[in-house]
């Protein structure tokens, strides 16, 4: 059974930090390019981030040079370090695992981040 896991959501000052984390079980992990998205009221779920399992990385261009995306293999685990936090970054934010070679693509249960004084 595969299981996406978050974890590290919660309510944050604009300027904070936060760390999500995503702990992956019931799949190979080194054969998924893990993402972060985000999903806010009303609005359609986007892409954050992502990182292949080299450590290849892309960004929305709304959080370059505030959030980071990094993986351990060996823990099968994928994080997302937020800095700079912005009340606009408030939405529940889902894990996402795409297989490389076969159509798998799975989501975690989301974690809430706000962003709020």
């Amino acid at each position: 059974q595969v299981q996406l896991v978050e974890s590290g959501g919660g309510l944050v000052q604009p300027g904070g930090s936060l760390r999500l984390s995503c702990a992956a079980s019931g799949i190979i992990f080194n054969r998924y390019t893990m993402g972060w998205y985000r999903q806010a009221p009303g609005k359609q779920r986007e892409l954050v981030a992502a990182v292949t399992s080299g450590g290849n990385t892309n960004y929305a261009d709304s959080v370059k040079g505030r959030f980071t995306i990094s993986r351990d293999n060996a823990k099968n685990t994928v994080y997302l370090q937020m800095n700079s936090l912005k009340p606009e970054d408030t939405a529940v934010y889902y894990c996402n695992g795409k297989a490389y070679f076969t159509p798998e693509n799975y989501w975690g249960q989301g974690t809430q981040v706000t962003v709020s004084s």
